[in-house]
């Protein structure tokens, strides 16, 4: 008699070298494919084929008037073909993060203070597009969670991948035709990366297209100094991962990153001692602070356009945020 095993349910024991064997067929797969494929018609853009449509066409003419935006993401390809063309040679690369802020400010913080920040800054140089704002950051540790991310919301990259993506980005903007791109950070995690991946394409490049870290832009002691002159003065600190000139710099953008209505209701809209409840006075402190951000990172974008890359690091580390 032959004693059968009983039929066990499958379970796929798909380990990495099955994984990778999946993503190795794929791939053999898309090039196949890709092969197979008409030859392009030189002339097509726009992700689809010139012969099919002339919208699809290089030297089309836009059918619509240039939107009023410097965000890319908010522009068609005709609009930034146009907007090169017509001089906006310059674009800025700004990496934000997710990360822990108290109680009051949400986690996207740094994107919501470059949403503003950005525009103002490209708008003052006159010449310049804003790309997408990079939100994922090196944050802290994974296994075991370190830095940020011990907090709940907090995602992070491994150094080697926010460098790989910055260059990747970089590169993009460099093919078509950007001849000067910047980058900028709004949290201390970001420096070191943004200027290694600027200095290394500068090496490569030989400065053609010029690419710069601009770590001027990421001081707010600057900041801080200059708000005093214009009568807002911290008090005592709350501890807490946050402080005023953030807090308005975020709420020029959207008042509901800093919960803004539901801490007036509460009593609670203060940070370190400041009271930002009359709506009108804090944002008119806002529109000083975007203001004066925004005209000291023109400045140090022009002097490291000169200097045909990142200037050298300055000697006073910014307060971090």
């Amino acid at each position: 008699m032959i004693t059968r095993r009983p039929r066990r349910s499958f379970v796929p024991a798909f380990g990495y070298t099955s994984l990778y064997a999946a993503v190795a067929m794929t791939a053999i797969s898309s090039i196949a494919h890709a092969q197979a494929r008409p030859a392009q018609d030189p002339r097509s853009m726009g992700g689809g084929n010139c012969a099919n449509n002339t919208y699809n066409c290089r030297d089309t003419p836009n059918p619509l008037p240039a939107p009023n935006t410097v965000w890319m993401e908010e522009m068609t390809w005709m609009d930034i073909r146009d907007a090169i063309k017509a001089g906006k040679t310059t674009v800025i690369i700004t990496t934000g993060g997710m990360e822990p802020n108290g109680p009051w400010l949400v986690t996207g913080k740094h994107n919501y203070v470059l949403h503003t920040n950005c525009e103002a800054i490209a708008r003052k140089l006159g010449n310049a597009l804003c790309a997408p704002i990079v939100k994922f950051v090196p944050e802290g540790g994974v296994e075991p969670p370190t830095g940020h991310m011990t907090s709940p919301g907090t995602i992070s990259m491994r150094e080697g991948t926010f460098r790989a993506l910055l260059t990747d980005i970089v590169t993009s903007l460099k093919t078509h035709g950007f001849e000067k791109i910047i980058l900028i950070g709004d949290s201390g995690g970001n420096q070191n990366g943004q200027r290694g991946v600027a200095d290394s394409l500068t090496a490569i490049w030989k400065g053609s297209p010029i690419v710069a870290h601009v770590q001027e832009y990421y001081d707010y002691n600057k900041a801080t100094e200059y708000m005093k002159t214009k009568g807002l003065a911290e008090g005592a600190s709350d501890n807490l991962h946050d402080d005023v000139i953030i807090t308005l710099n975020m709420m020029i953008d959207d008042p509901k990153s800093v919960r803004y209505d539901e801490r007036v209701k509460a009593g609670k809209a203060t940070i370190n001692g400041v009271s930002i409840a009359d709506r009108k006075k804090a944002l008119d402190w806002a529109k000083l602070i975007v203001d004066h951000r925004a005209t000291i990172t023109v400045e140090a974008i022009n002097k490291a356009i000169a200097n045909k890359g990142t200037l050298p690091a300055p000697a006073r580390r910014p307060a971090g945020n």
